[in-house]
């Protein structure tokens, strides 16, 4: 991994904002893309707001890159373009909590501030035979000072990064190698037939189902309709289409009469339906249908979107749900029926 014993506080900073809810190896391509446009943290702050989201566009959890971007321009202008060596001053910063300041702490500064990630929360939870659970505060103080008690203190960075990697390649969430553990005698989760159940995880919240069908307004120049979506939820600072959200699934009579309402009887013709797609988030799935619709004039609520061309759309941040749409065709219009993981 090319952040393993990385000193700069710039980059220990960008991989563990990007990893965050991200796969590994999905994570590594985009860790290189973003030091490749921005090797340093102030061509970051300096970057355009668009160029960055897209460069981002896949990851999901938006939060992130809109913090991200946030921290690089306070850093840039208040701590003339250094991370601040303080933990205090670390944590304070938009988008890191004090998991992502105890690693930065550490690795760069070599500062004594343990890093309790998931790994390092399973290995004490087992080796301990502690059932109390991360998911809830009491339960990360808990393991924030015991990990701080066990923390070497001379050597934060080295510590951190060992029981870290130890987690990940021996005290693994399944068929951990238990047998070949040098700490198998002492951990009371292997002695007790625990080690199924520890770290205790608590029971999935209830997913909340939501439905966009997004009308794709063509005009008569082969321009499409976007907006960027300011709004606070999901996707803030992306683009789309022009949205109607349900809270139930609508069917082709119900969405013409709907297009009908908004455009009356003439002016218009609707092209094509898409199929439903569906986008699993942590905890909400969208259900997405394509209304494309060519239009000759311009109504009066497509005034505060922009008319941009084919070839330029591209240039855009999307939600994964209309980039697939987008992606699989040269012109708009949908010619897969396959779900967006």
């Amino acid at each position: 991994m090319p952040w393993k014993n990385e000193k700069d506080p710039y980059r220990i900073w960008l991989s563990e904002i990007i990893l965050q809810q991200t796969r590994v190896k999905q994570g590594q391509s985009y860790y290189e893309k973003f030091l490749s446009a921005f090797p340093r943290i102030t061509d970051l702050a300096s970057a355009p707001r668009k160029k960055v989201f897209k460069l981002w566009e896949g990851l999901g959890y938006y939060s992130r890159c809109r913090n991200l971007l946030e921290t690089a321009k306070k850093i840039a202008k208040d701590y003339k373009g250094k991370f601040p060596d303080n933990f205090e001053k670390i944590a304070a910063l938009k988008g890191i909590g004090p998991y992502t300041a105890s690693a930065i702490s550490s690795f760069a500064f070599k500062l004594p501030y343990p890093v309790v990630d998931g790994n390092v929360h399973r290995v004490l939870s087992r080796y301990f035979g502690i059932t109390t659970t991360t998911e809830l505060a009491i339960g990360k103080k808990f393991f924030n000072s015991l990990a701080l008690a066990l923390l070497d203190k001379k050597r934060p960075g080295v510590y951190n990064q060992a029981i870290m990697d130890f987690g990940a390649v021996i005290c693994k969430p399944r068929n951990p190698l238990c047998k070949s553990c040098v700490q198998r005698d002492d951990c009371i989760a292997f002695q007790n037939g625990w080690v199924d159940i520890l770290p205790v995880k608590k029971k999935k919240s209830e997913r909340r189902t939501r439905w966009f069908y997004y009308f794709v307004f063509e005009n008569e120049s082969g321009q499409v309709f976007i907006r960027r979506r300011d709004e606070e939820d999901i996707w803030k600072h992306l683009y789309e289409f022009y949205l109607l959200e349900s809270n139930h699934a609508l069917n082709r009579k119900q969405l013409s009469d709907s297009i009908s309402n908004k455009l009356g009887k003439e002016g218009y013709k609707i092209k094509r339906f898409s199929s439903v797609q569906k986008q699993l988030l942590t905890h909400q799935t969208i259900h997405g249908q394509f209304i494309s619709i060519s239009i000759r004039t311009t109504p009066d609520f497509l005034k505060a979107f922009s008319p941009v061309s084919r070839k330029k759309i591209r240039e855009y941040p999307f939600p994964k749900l209309i980039q697939s749409f987008i992606a699989v065709q040269d012109s708009i219009g949908p010619k897969t029926n396959q779900p967006v993981k």
